[in-house]
């Protein structure tokens, strides 16, 4: 057989609901363009670009250079690291859980969207995700079999839900409802008032709410936890991540918490998937979760507010529009409507500007009038691609 002929085998049915994430193809196309020497500079991902702590990288490597901490590890997760994840929801939210049974570590919170919907959903019933939201929260729900259901967040709501909406909505086949407050992308914060009404919408109508919780100390002196709420973990479950707000994306460290039987139940999934986290990954990790509450100030407050004042600036060389009160690592801002759609202005700021920034279409219709710019950059980088658009702006060459 020839190297460009194929047998008749063709991919499962699945592969045609969802397409290549967004982000990985444009990525190909910047690498191609940077390649023919554009420099482009990218503000559209949302990968920390800052170290861990130093007792955390010293505590990798210390572990690592044990003979006997290389094999296999409980899927369950390390006790040093569950109780480390218990008394950071103490420390900082004021939750208690039980780390023997209330807690699953995880690969990253986009496994562990893939292991509830496993766990809870049945091919044909259906999941409410939010419009616009972390594109994931669709392209796993269909690929797992499940109905994607859509609620509208608006910017008029400050991104919150629309309660009165989604009681009039026919909820009987609706199994999961996705949350993800500090909202990515638009940066609307939680509130104890939102949280308080999904505890009652859930419990109302048998839907077990995910609260997606990455952002809660980016650029955000008050984070909150949805199981602050009285009886949240009784019929919800609340995702955690250490990318964000402890600099460390590419060591895929997460926590799931709810109640025990929801962690069995999701445990078992996981269980039958991976065989659990690098030992050394989870000790470390143990000891990040003890950064104290300087080192977050420092790193996600005020460095983030420092490059987040150069994402305004270009965003208002762009003419777009945005609310100051957002928090998290993005700055989500509405297009001039001179332009046709987002992508219009992203590809004009990318050929011409050589600055790559995210059209809000990717996140659902609603963010179709949107932009989102990333702080994940070096300050000397935002200030050069402020530079590009408004010489772009202004008419002359990037």
């Amino acid at each position: 057989m020839g190297s460009n002929q194929h047998s008749n085998v063709q991919p499962a049915d699945r592969l045609s609901l969802v397409s290549e994430y967004y982000f990985s193809r444009k990525l190909k196309e910047v690498a191609r363009l940077n390649a023919e020497g554009r420099d482009i500079i990218s503000l559209a991902i949302g990968s920390p670009d800052m170290p861990p702590s130093p007792q955390t990288v010293e505590r990798l490597c210390e572990v690592a250079r044990q003979p006997d901490a290389h094999g296999y590890q409980p899927t369950m997760g390390t006790p040093e690291l569950r109780r480390a994840m218990a008394g950071f929801y103490r420390r900082w939210y004021g939750v208690e859980l039980d780390p023997e049974t209330e807690i699953l570590p995880l690969i990253g919170s986009k496994e562990g969207i893939l292991h509830v919907t496993l766990a809870f959903v049945n091919p044909g019933e259906e999941v409410l995700v939010p419009n616009p939201g972390y594109p994931t929260y669709t392209s796993l729900s269909k690929l797992l079999g499940a109905k994607v259901v859509n609620y509208d967040l608006r910017g008029s709501d400050g991104w919150q839900p629309d309660f009165d909406r989604l009681e009039q909505m026919d909820l009987s086949r609706v199994k999961l409802m996705w949350t993800n407050y500090p909202n990515m992308p638009t940066g609307g914060n939680a509130r104890m008032e939102t949280y308080e009404r999904l505890v009652s919408f859930a419990r109302r109508h048998s839907i077990v709410v995910v609260n997606d919780n990455p952002y809660s100390f980016i650029l955000n002196e008050h984070p909150i936890s949805l199981l602050q709420v009285p009886g949240a973990k009784e019929c919800c479950i609340e995702f955690n991540s250490m990318s964000k707000s402890h600099n460390m994306p590419g060591w895929r460290v997460g926590q799931c918490s709810s109640n025990a039987t929801f962690i069995s139940w999701i445990l078992k999934v996981k269980s039958n998937i991976d065989s659990g986290t690098f030992r050394g990954i989870q000790l470390a990790a143990a000891v990040a979760y003890d950064n104290d509450a300087e080192w977050h100030r420092q790193a996600n407050v005020e460095t983030y507010r420092r490059r987040r004042g150069i994402a305004e600036a270009i965003m208002t060389a762009l003419g777009c529009t945005f609310d100051h009160s957002q928090v998290g690592m993005f700055l989500w801002g509405r297009i001039p409507d001179g332009y046709g759609d987002a992508e219009e202005l992203t590809e004009r700021v990318l050929h011409e500007a050589r600055v790559f920034i995210t059209p809000g279409f990717i996140f659902g219709s609603n963010g179709r009038r949107y932009i989102r710019i990333s702080l994940c950059a070096k300050e000397e980088k935002l200030r050069e691609a402020l530079g590009r658009v408004e010489a772009m702006m202004a008419g002359g060459k990037a």
